[in-house]
């Protein structure tokens, strides 16, 4: 938007208002994934709510491509860190080990470059869960928890996603360029 004078006003609408609506769905979803876990499952909902927004975006496709990544990274960074806390109990040497093992996993094998990072990042906190605790099944059942949570984020960022895009459908940044 340009003033009388032809200058632009810095806090124009723009055309593409994608970080607005961005900022609506992490809004929505931030209450939801919030009231859920710490009102009804009363845990801590910061890593879902981290994987909410990561797994969040204004564009329904991308939404879904993201979470297909992180789920999929998560699942791989799950099993690895249950396999080396169950074989190898809770051990701290055990960390660096099974993330090296997490990224080899997750590059070479699943070959999903999006989010590829969730993989040892969930290993790290299914192991540190039982390290923590100083326990095999106290960090399993800590691991999972902590999963459960990511993968809670990530379905409530899909569908606040989802469903805005069907209440307030937007234009993709290709439409917007215009004649």
């Amino acid at each position: 938007m340009q003033t009388g004078n032809g200058m632009r006003w810095p806090f124009a609408m723009p055309q593409d208002i994608l970080g607005i609506r961005f900022a609506l769905n992490v809004a929505i979803a931030t209450a939801i994934v919030w009231f859920s876990l710490a009102h009804i499952a009363d845990t801590n909902p910061i890593w879902a709510i981290a994987s909410m927004v990561a797994a969040s975006d204004p564009q329904v496709t991308e939404a879904a491509r993201m979470f297909r990544s992180r789920l999929t990274n998560v699942l791989v960074g799950g099993v690895v860190g249950l396999l080396f806390l169950v074989v190898g109990g809770p051990a701290e040497w055990m960390l660096p080990f099974a993330l090296a093992v997490t990224v080899l996993l997750s590059s070479y094998v699943i070959h999903i470059q999006t989010m590829w990072r969730q993989a040892p990042i969930t290993a790290a906190i299914v192991i540190a869960a039982g390290v923590s605790s100083h326990s095999k099944l106290g960090g399993i059942e800590s691991g999972l928890h902590k999963v459960a949570e990511v993968v809670f984020g990530c379905v409530v960022g899909l569908v606040v996603s989802w469903a805005m895009s069907r209440i307030w459908p937007i234009r993709r940044p290709a439409d917007l360029s215009g004649p």
